[in-house]
C-alpha cells in the first residue's frame, strides 16, 4: 500500500484485504465507466431524458457503494474505536451519516 497521503483524509488508514480492496476499486472502475457513458451522450446530444436515467444509475450505483462501505465502516473501524475506548467514533459516524444523508 502506498504511503502517500490524499490531501482530504484525516490521516486515520483502515486495513483492508486484497480482495475487499480489489472488490471496492472494481465498483469505482465500473462507476468510472458509467460516468465516462454520460459525458460520451453529452458531446453526442444525446436525449435529455436518456441522460437523466443515465446519470439516475450512476447516482444508484454511489450509493450502493457507500452503503457498502459504510456497512464495513461499521462492522470494523466504529467497533475497534469504541472497544478502545474511543467513543469519538459515535460523534464521527454522526458527521458521516450526516454527508451521506444530504
Amino acid at each position: 500500500m502506498s504511503d502517500k497521503k490524499c490531501p482530504a483524509c484525516c490521516g486515520k488508514k483502515t486495513e483492508r484485504s486484497e480482495a475487499e480492496r480489489k472488490k471496492l476499486m472494481n465498483r469505482l472502475k465500473r462507476i468510472e465507466g458509467q460516468v465516462r457513458g454520460l459525458q460520451k451522450m453529452l458531446e453526442n446530444d444525446a436525449y435529455c431524458a436518456d441522460i437523466l436515467t443515465q446519470s439516475a444509475a450512476v447516482n444508484a450505483a454511489i450509493n450502493a457503494f457507500n452503503k457498502d462501505l459504510l456497512a464495513r465502516h461499521l462492522h470494523t473501524c466504529v467497533v475497534r474505536d469504541i472497544r478502545a475506548g474511543d467513543d469519538s467514533a459515535v460523534d464521527e459516524l454522526a458527521e458521516l451519516v450526516k454527508k451521506l444523508m444530504k
